[in-house]
């Protein structure tokens, strides 16, 4: 494996203890502007969009626990593959599935930043 697979794995995981843990700062820097999140829902966040609901509590992350991550290094992009266990409270609703992902990553100044997620309930 790669050293940039083996980073991106690691700060994905930092990206997801950072949404159970509500870390703010943290997920600024791990999120690009140009985020596009796609939910196992189908919906669709924005960094902006994510963060808020976060924020307002609309969204509550309890946990998010990757398994079975494979990464692809293409350079200045790494794309990952995998599953993750996620416990969330939704509007109100408590929910606890998992899904299959794809994440990807893009390499720019000052580091390495997630531009897109994919999620399919599994």
């Amino acid at each position: 494996m790669s050293d940039n697979a083996r980073l991106v794995i690691d700060l994905d995981r930092q990206r997801m203890a950072a949404m159970g843990a509500k870390d703010v700062a943290m997920l600024n820097k791990l999120l690009g502007d140009d985020l596009v999140y796609t939910h196992s829902s189908a919906r669709m966040d924005t960094k902006s969009s994510l963060i808020g609901a976060m924020e307002s509590g609309a969204t509550v992350y309890a946990s998010v626990e990757p398994s079975d991550v494979v990464a692809q290094d293409l350079g200045s992009t790494v794309v990952l593959t995998g599953s993750a266990a996620i416990k969330v409270n939704s509007g109100g609703k408590a929910l606890s599935f998992t899904v299959r992902f794809t994440d990807v990553w893009t390499h720019r100044t000052g580091g390495w930043q997630m531009v897109a997620w994919q999620s399919t309930k599994s």
